[in-house]
């Protein structure tokens, strides 16, 4: 054997031993990676039923989100109703005062007139009772003075 023999086993012995130091380090990733591809597999399998699940709520989501919406257009022409009954409302109030206002002004002038007629009657009626009576009492003591008189003469 000659010198460059002994140095191609040499270099073919350090060739197979980093052959194996280099092959653990591969077998163990091989291993990693298959555990890798395995979690990825049943996350894939599992993320297909959720998937569908996630459909099927997003399908139920629009339905209800359909149904609000039916019933916000319902509430909205119910308000728009309602706002045009409020201004009917206040059409109404606003001739039924001024309605209001027409009847004081038409009843009150003649109210004022009666009532003062009345007290002007009875303001009447008392001065003529005290007239009468005051005329009295005058031609009482007129009599009473005659006599007075007529008894002293």
């Amino acid at each position: 054997m000659a010198g460059g023999d002994i140095a191609a086993l040499i270099a073919a012995g350090a060739f197979a031993m980093l052959v194996l130091v280099i092959a653990v380090p591969i077998l163990r990733l091989r291993h990693t990676i298959d555990a890798a591809t395995r979690a990825l597999r049943d996350v894939a399998d599992q993320t297909g039923p959720m998937l569908g699940g996630v459909n099927t709520t997003i399908g139920n989501v629009n339905e209800a989100l359909g149904q609000v919406h039916v019933t916000l257009d319902s509430v909205n022409s119910q308000l728009a109703r309602l706002d045009h009954i409020a201004e009917n409302v206040e059409h109404v109030s606003t001739t039924v005062a001024n309605l209001s206002t027409v009847v004081t002004a038409a009843a009150a002038n003649p109210l004022v007139k009666v009532a003062a007629v009345g007290f002007g009657l009875k303001r009447a009626a008392t001065r003529r009772r005290h007239q009468e009576e005051e005329a009295e009492v005058r031609t009482e003591l007129n009599n009473r003075r005659k006599a007075a008189r007529h008894s002293a003469d």
